[in-house]
């Protein structure tokens, strides 16, 4: 398929037309193949006048400069309400986020945990979990993350 990154550095006029980021930016399906065309404002949010707004600006640069030679469908989304954190440095900003973790090593008998961030600094991660009746804190390296996304809180 076409470059992800040509189309990156295609979007990224409109993107900031917009004021949203993208998110990600993939191929899906088989022998039907779906541009997925992920964004979020900068507080994390979307909305579906603006996923309609960016879907419209992005289809006429692409009907313009015709990039991709085979048959496909443009998709503009939200990346979700449980969307992966791909920069860790997003953590930061992020104290009262809910989260779901797993960590590359255990941390005392902790490998998976869900949780709210309560602090984030100089590397470091603190999540308070529930752990049966009692609410414990957890810390560990951003370096030690294998896995987190926000989680809905039930």
């Amino acid at each position: 398929m076409d470059s992800i990154e040509k189309l990156k550095k295609m979007f990224e006029p409109v993107l900031s037309e917009c004021s949203v980021q993208l998110y990600e930016l993939k191929w899906l399906g088989g022998k039907d193949k779906t541009l997925q065309v992920s964004i979020m404002k900068d507080d994390g949010t979307m909305d579906l006048d603006t996923c309609a707004e960016v879907s419209e600006k992005l289809g006429e640069v692409l009907d313009r400069e015709d990039p991709i030679s085979a048959e496909y469908t443009l998709e503009v989304c939200s990346p979700g309400a449980e969307r992966e954190i791909h920069n860790l440095d997003e953590l930061d900003h992020m104290i009262g986020e809910y989260v779901f973790v797993k960590l590359k090593n255990p941390v005392g008998k902790v490998q998976e945990l869900t949780g709210e961030i309560v602090g984030s600094q100089d590397g470091l991660v603190t999540v308070s979990y529930r752990d049966k009746a009692l609410t414990r804190k957890c810390e560990f390296s951003k370096d030690d993350i294998e896995f987190i996304r926000l989680a809905v809180r039930i």
